[in-house]
């Protein structure tokens, strides 16, 4: 399918992995985390690469497409990546119709999820290590989460991240879950922002949840019980070694 022309310095769509074209049944949009704020480091960079391609792999005999959202540089790296998810779940309507969307993100690129989860098509959010706006001004204001009901989400932090706040992740989780009982949150105990001693433990997490939310397909026994467990047992659930299989990427 022909892919709509956009500025130069407008976002876009990477290659679509995964589903054929004539057999897409959901999609998954993975946004960047680098997206020029001090603390996304390199490491949340590999995790959102490795991500996509676990998606694409493990979610294309059920219909998942996947795409890597390119966001432009200049002005507010959040505020882009966020309009860039918009345009990108927009896009994503337009070529595949209305099938279920994911919204998934690691670093700024989480919180640009999270943001952007009040579009329509979205009913799914993946955001790991979330940076939110506490963790660059503690007075200000906390990101919104209303916006989020009616959406499945699940986020996952690592205790020891020095770059976000696992507790601010957790405070967001909390609220939401108020208004929302489709809301989960798994703690990577003695993993840092990079996440990368749990890597393959996330993204078998992350998959799970994403097939089991879009595709339908059954969710992991520790899942389940953390979307049903009241807080804070389903906001702080200990991420397991070898949760999962091992999957490279």
């Amino acid at each position: 399918m022909a892919q709509r022309t956009t500025p130069e310095d407008g976002p876009r769509l990477g290659r679509m992995t995964g589903a054929g074209p004539e057999a897409v049944n959901a999609v998954a949009l993975v946004l960047p985390s680098r997206t020029g704020r001090a603390g996304d480091g390199f490491g949340t960079g590999a995790t959102v690469r490795r991500l996509a391609r676990a998606l694409a792999r493990r979610g294309a005999s059920a219909g998942l497409a996947t795409y890597t959202v390119r966001v432009p540089g200049g002005g507010d790296p959040v505020e882009s990546a966020e309009r860039a998810a918009r345009w990108a779940a927009d896009e994503s309507v337009r070529r595949h119709g209305d099938v279920p969307l994911a919204l998934a993100g690691a670093g700024s690129g989480a919180r640009a999820a999270l943001r952007a989860a009040g579009h329509e098509a979205v009913t799914t959010v993946l955001a790991l290590a979330p940076r939110l706006p506490e963790d660059d001004d503690p007075a200000a204001e906390p990101e919104p989460v209303r916006h989020l009901a009616g959406r499945h989400v699940l986020l996952v932090h690592g205790t020891d991240d020095r770059r976000t706040d696992p507790e601010l992740s957790f405070r967001l989780a909390e609220r939401a879950k108020k208004a929302n009982r489709d809301v989960c949150r798994f703690e990577a105990h003695t993993d840092g922002h990079s996440l990368r001693r749990y890597r393959s433990e996330i993204l078998a997490l992350s998959c799970d949840f994403t097939l089991g939310s879009l595709c339908g397909l059954p969710y992991a026994r520790t899942v389940e019980d953390a979307l049903a467990a009241p807080p804070p047992l389903g906001l702080r659930m200990p991420l397991a070694a070898g949760f999962g299989e091992t999957l490279r990427g």
